[in-house]
């Protein structure tokens, strides 16, 4: 791409610009929709798929009611075509160029204007732009016909026949379609282990006509870089032109960024062909910059830039967007007293713990995915004070307005490449079309602040390394050729020629720097010296921390639960209400994962014995979650206390991002956000286990440890309280203030210690199983930590548990509603579930220690007082029988 020689220079005489604007129209709206024999005709919306078109006509059920992920196999199966008649809305003979521009295609497609094929689409994740300049008419006749993605990804292993690609098919427990990796096209949309398989067809994202005479802008970028040296900022800024005319054409380029009193000129030629422009603006010295910072850091303040484009031929640009100032590192270092090194992100020079979840697609139907979804699921991880999400690999690139609310929330994002679990072919056109769409996403993509690193794929190292698919080793070596080609040749070579302000890793888990020592693969990615490391273990008791590894960077972890009941109510039949029904049975798509849940359970609870079937499922629901969230809570406590020490040569752990926020239907599953946004337990618990400011307790060899892990800039003087409860009285035993507590800025130490023995000694009439430990840090200024709880013993041992008696007042107060709880008795996990009304509680799932609390409900949408209280249900731990 020949890029164009930069100057600056004094503004001489504005040229004059010719000519009008390009003429964009969108076809988005209506279009219609056969199968392959025709036996199947209705109108259908575009952006939008086969499903939802079938659906919105009455003429398929809800696709995730029950069995019909199965059940309607057949609409992926067959071959769909789209089509629409249009007017061209201007004179053809003005334009020197007419395109046809598809913004996405779901997947494999030949397209015909007039009869005229125009090429064809084998990539969800391409931008597609075909020329109709010679073909389009007053009145033409768009075709878009699809040939099933499930015949084209099998047809394509067919062909492949030097060697075979695993995995061919998924676990027959996820009831999914085989070969997705033999199609760029969204993986889990063949199944995952906690989705469906819903192998969509349409067209996804915009389609339009666009005509243009000389140039016309395709891609505009900003990217902040802050210079150590000269302490300044500077903004480049990227626009790449598709230019038409046959000879360079030259003209100027004004930036202007008022609230940086910056505003600079420059003489710029564009190159025909694809043409581009690399400006460079420094910020005015004098001007004080307001960087980007992550949610619970700073504000996220960007700055309107205007840059005009006024070329000696054609016609004026102006381009409004916005800038934003931040830096990235991804840091490496050795670290004293730990062989390997550390793997932590520095945001404008200031370490800092990355807080947050993982991000799979919101929908199986992306049309369903509208901005109000995804403000909802995104606005629900920042108010959990998350500061960042990984989009993992096996989803989609998300869209424009999940990139600009993440901006919006400071959410940063760690950004996959499509590409999960899975080992991928690398012939020519395999590669070419992967090419063209990392290169389509990272220019797309990489204005945005919230985007922190590229990461090549989801496990596919770990893969090679622990021999998922059981490689002969004589075979070994094609395999480590094709992931080194793929992912380091191909993908890291454009990602690093695009964009120069973002760290790339190969993999996730990786071991970062070591992993490229050992030629890109290493022998162990999950080495806990070293880089990112994925940990699932569900038989071992997870309240044990001691199984958790000590690692620099657990970027995904987690335990299953069930959504509420009112969640699955939706999609299911009255028969279906049963833990071991069908249905409950066909929800589960990761092996034994139900029988895991109670395994998991019963370590420390009762599981219900009550012989009333519906309030058994609902009973078990709860549990689970209460399961899910003190697993999680557990595991994330640990990683948080472990960021500033280092033990047997491990720690500093400086990320915690568990496995899943959000959830793609109605099925159990590892997510914290129910389809639909409802907040499980487990994502109430997030909102005080990635406080900003957190006491943590653990007991190692009979001592009781708290910590006071911080994510303030400061050093705070504090005082901890302490707590002790009798499982039988709302009077505490014994209570215990330290004043003058140090927690340091930005790190986790240790500021109580004592026996366990000592402590229920101190606190006479108290054993384990009697008694429970509460804590919280209070400061100056009205600074206070979540209360935290830690139990001595397993509930189902915790003797002088009483069945509490809890109600509720609901009142409104403006556009809010408070809930007056009061109980008889101490109640743990304290549950308000108002079924299927919108919105979430400011706390749920609590240790009630005293008689009265006020809850806050925030609705989603308009509801009263009285349909929250008839809507109620209160639930706490003795109320499972």
């Amino acid at each position: 791409m020949g890029r164009a020689a930069i100057f600056l220079l004094p503004v001489p005489v504005l040229l004059a610009a010719a000519w009008g604007g390009p003429e964009v129209r969108s076809l988005r709206g209506g279009w219609r929709l056969g199968n392959g024999n025709g036996s199947v005709r209705l109108p259908a919306e575009v952006p939008g798929c086969v499903h939802t078109a079938l659906h919105r006509r009455g003429l398929i059920q809800d696709p995730y009611y029950r069995f019909n992920d199965v059940m309607y196999r057949w609409i992926s199966l067959d071959n769909w075509t789209y089509s629409r008649t249009f007017k061209t809305p201007f004179d053809v003979r003005k334009w020197q160029k007419i395109n046809l521009v598809f913004e996405g295609v779901d997947t494999v497609a030949h397209i015909l204007i007039n009869n005229v094929t125009l090429g064809t689409t084998e990539n969800m994740f391409n931008r597609y732009s075909f020329d109709i300049t010679s073909v389009i008419k007053e009145v033409n006749f768009v075709e878009v016909r699809f040939l099933s993605a499930i015949s084209y990804a099998a047809e394509q292993s067919r062909c492949h026949t030097a060697y075979s690609i695993p995995p061919a098919c998924p676990p027959p427990v996820q009831k999914g379609e085989c070969h997705a990796n033999f199609i760029r096209k969204e993986q889990c949309s063949f199944s995952w282990d906690w989705g469906p398989s819903f192998p969509t067809q349409g067209i996804w994202k915009d389609v339009r006509i666009e005509a243009y005479n000389y140039y016309h802008l395709i891609y505009f970028s900003l990217t902040p870089f802050f210079v150590k040296s000269t302490q300044q900022w500077s903004l480049e800024i990227e626009s790449i032109f598709d230019v038409v005319s046959s000879k360079p054409i030259a003209g100027l380029v004004t930036v202007n960024i008022p609230k940086l009193q910056t505003q600079q000129t420059y003489n710029v030629k564009l190159q025909p062909g694809e043409g581009s422009i690399v400006l460079l603006v420094n910020i005015n010295k004098s001007s004080t910059v307001e960087a980007w910072w992550p949610n619970g850091h700073g504000n996220q303040t960007g700055y309107n830039v205007t840059t005009t484009f006024i070329m000696e031929a054609g016609y004026q640009i102006e381009k409004f967007s916005k800038a934003y100032f931040r830096t990235v590192e991804l840091v490496q270092e050795p670290i004293p007293g730990s062989p390997g090194l550390s793997f932590y992100f520095r945001i404008n020079g200031r370490p800092i713990f990355i807080k947050g979840s993982n991000w799979i697609p919101a929908d199986s139907f992306q049309d369903r995915v509208t901005y109000d979804k995804l403000w909802l699921l995104l606005k629900s991880a920042a108010d959990a004070n998350m500061n960042a999400l990984r989009v993992w690999g096996g989803g989609v690139y998300e869209q424009d307005d999940f990139y600009d609310i993440c901006d919006e929330l400071g959410i940063m994002i760690w950004q996959d490449f499509m590409f999960a679990c899975a080992l991928y072919p690398t012939d020519q056109n395999y590669l070419e079309s992967v090419r063209a769409e990392v290169s389509h996403q990272v220019r797309r993509l990489k204005s945005h602040p919230s985007i922190i690193l590229w990461s090549g794929n989801n496990e596919n190292e770990a893969a090679i390394a622990s021999d998922w698919f059981s490689i002969p080793r004589a075979d070994r070596e094609v395999y480590i050729k094709d992931y080194v080609l793929l992912y380091v040749k191909n993908i890291r070579e454009i990602v690093l020629a695009e964009d120069k302000s973002r760290p790339f890793v190969a993999s996730s888990p990786t071991n970062g720097v070591e992993s490229v020592k050992e030629g890109w693969l290493s022998q162990n990615p999950y080495d806990t010296h070293y880089g990112d490391t994925h940990f699932y273990d569900y038989s071992s008791d997870c309240w044990n921390w001691t199984v958790y590894p000590k690692t620099r960077f657990a970027s995904e972890y987690g335990f299953q639960s069930w959504p509420s009941f009112s969640t699955l109510e939706k999609v299911s039949s009255s028969e279906d209400w049963s833990y071991t029904s069908n249905f409950s049975l066909h929800r589960q798509h990761h092996e034994n994962g139900n029988d895991q849940m109670l395994q998991q359970t019963g370590y420390h609870f009762k599981l219900p014995q009550t012989t009333d079937p519906i309030k058994k499922f609902k009973d078990t629901i709860y549990l689970t979650q209460v399961m899910q969230a003190q697993c999680i809570k557990t595991e994330t406590e640990f990683y948080r206390f472990s960021q500033s020490e280092i033990i047997g040569g491990e720690g500093h752990t400086m990320g915690a991002l568990y496995w899943q926020l959000n959830d793609i239907w109605q099925a159990p599953s590892w997510a914290s956000l129910e389809y639909g946004g409802k907040w499980k337990l487990l994502h109430y618990f997030a909102q005080h286990f990635f406080a900003p400011l957190l006491p943590v307790a653990y007991e190692d060899k009979g001592v009781f440890y708290i910590y006071g892990v911080s994510d303030l800039h400061m050093d705070h003087k504090l005082t901890l309280k302490v707590t002790v409860h009798s499982w039988s009285s709302l009077e505490p035993v014994c209570t215990l203030a330290k004043d003058g507590v140090t927690v340091k800025a930005q790190s986790a130490v240790p500021i109580y210690k004592e026996s366990v023995n000592d402590l229920l000694e101190r606190c006479r009439n108290c054993t384990r199983k009697s008694c429970v430990v509460t804590f919280y840090l209070v400061g100056e200024g009205g600074l206070r930590s979540p209360t935290n709880h830690h139990f001595l013993s397993s509930l189902k041992d915790a003797v002088g548990l009483e069945k509490a008696r809890l109600s509720a007042a609901v009142s409104q107060q403006d556009d809010i509603y408070v809930f007056d709880l009061q109980t008889t008795a101490i109640a743990p996990f304290v549950t308000l579930d108002v079924g299927s009304i919108k919105g979430r509680f400011s706390d749920n799932g609590f240790l009630m220690i005293e008689k009265k609390k006020a809850v806050v409900f925030y609705p989603w949408e308009p509801t009263s007082a009285e349909e929250l209280e008839k809507s109620l249900t209160l639930t706490s731990l003795m109320d499972v029988a």
